[in-house]
């Protein structure tokens, strides 16, 4: 939005170029959600206490979780309002890619708010109840996935490549469409089994999001792309936008969500972030990249799953409680060493997600 105007700026004042830019607008893009992250955090920390929206507790966790009870919820509001509105601010508004990632961004938002009225209003324990859920996640992942395979203009667009070899890539065809629904529900689903300690899946989602943003730029460039020997996707670059935005805004939320924790992000915070990232591998091609960059989210979801097939099959748990993060607190560890290590994890995988880049 706000490229426009600078851009009709910069004909009477040569200053105001410096705003077309990419890498100056993403600067922009992080300071502008980490301030009214800062801004309306304690407002909307307020309001949530006033209307008694707070955290309920698992009675077969960690007893530590039990002074949880009560804490705010929901507050990944304040996330999808920062990522918005500096999107909207300093991205070209005439990019394709800009308004399938902002759709699927706020449709999981709104399927997580559902979710969270449900249970934290209306005091159902189901939510609004697996089927519907999966069924409106189902229906948001399809139309981006079917809008991105209606729109693509060029084969390197609906390719599948396999990071660290230089020319292996499949075109997928028509195939593109059930696996961009695949990761962008998947990832959806990740962050939010993630999201269970006080700012454990914040931060990798920050660091995810930093990562892929790099990708996009790259992608984008038709230098670096030659260089690197990842294809160039005209338009992708813009996409460091919304990725410095959603670093930004992820910051801003973690100062309110660190521990001991003053909000939780909710499933409104978790769906619409696990989405986002998803979206954003579709759309620079790299969707084993986000596999390794979000490893925590994936050996989180695993863990789930093994723990349920486990018991269902042989009627035994492999950990003591699933997500793997409370089998570690339920062995004894502090919540904090948890989340700091988890942290450190992602932070290595994240590199090794980057040094693909280079090493083909």
């Amino acid at each position: 939005m706000l490229t426009w105007f600078f851009e009709w700026l910069s004909e009477y004042y040569s200053v105001f170029s410096v705003f077309q830019y990419i890498t100056f607008r993403a600067i922009m893009s992080v300071l502008t959600a980490l301030v009214l992250s800062f801004v309306f955090g304690p407002m909307m920390i307020r309001k949530l206490s006033l209307y008694n929206i707070g955290q309920t507790v698992r009675d077969d966790g960690p007893s530590t979780h039990f002074s949880k009870v009560g804490t705010p919820t929901m507050g990944g509001a304040l996330i999808l309002f920062a990522v918005v509105v500096a999107t909207l601010l300093w991205m070209d508004l005439s990019n394709r890619y800009l308004w399938v990632t902002l759709f699927v961004t706020v449709s999981f938002g709104c399927i997580g708010w559902y979710d969270d009225y449900q249970k934290l209003v209306n005091k159902d324990p189901r939510g609004m109840g697996s089927k519907l859920k999966f069924l409106s996640q189902t229906s948001a992942g399809f139309i981006a996935a079917y809008w991105l395979y209606a729109t693509a203009t060029t084969p390197a667009e609906l390719q599948f490549i396999v990071p660290l070899f230089k020319n292996v890539a499949f075109n997928l065809g028509w195939f593109f469409i059930p696996l961009a629904w695949f990761v962008i529900v998947g990832s959806s689903n990740a962050v939010n089994l993630t999201d269970g300690l006080d700012g454990l899946a914040i931060l990798p989602v920050v660091m995810v999001a930093g990562g892929l943003g790099v990708f996009s730029y790259m992608s984008g460039n038709t230098n670096f792309s030659e260089y690197l020997n990842v294809p160039y996707l005209a338009g992708a670059g813009e996409m460091i936008i919304f990725c410095a935005a959603l670093v930004g805004a992820g910051l801003g939320f973690l100062w309110f969500n660190a521990y001991p924790a003053q909000v939780f992000m909710g499933d409104i915070g978790a769906l619409s972030l696990g989405a986002a990232l998803g979206v954003l591998a579709i759309i620079v091609r790299q969707e084993i990249v986000l596999m390794i960059m979000g490893g925590l989210f994936v050996v989180e979801t695993l863990s789930v799953i093994i723990q349920v097939a486990s018991f269902k099959l042989v009627g035994r748990r492999v950990f003591k409680m699933a997500p793997i993060h409370h089998h570690f607190e339920l062995k004894g560890w502090p919540e904090p060493r948890v989340i700091v290590r988890f942290w450190i994890i992602s932070f290595i995988l994240v590199i090794i997600g980057l040094a693909t880049l280079k090493v083909r």
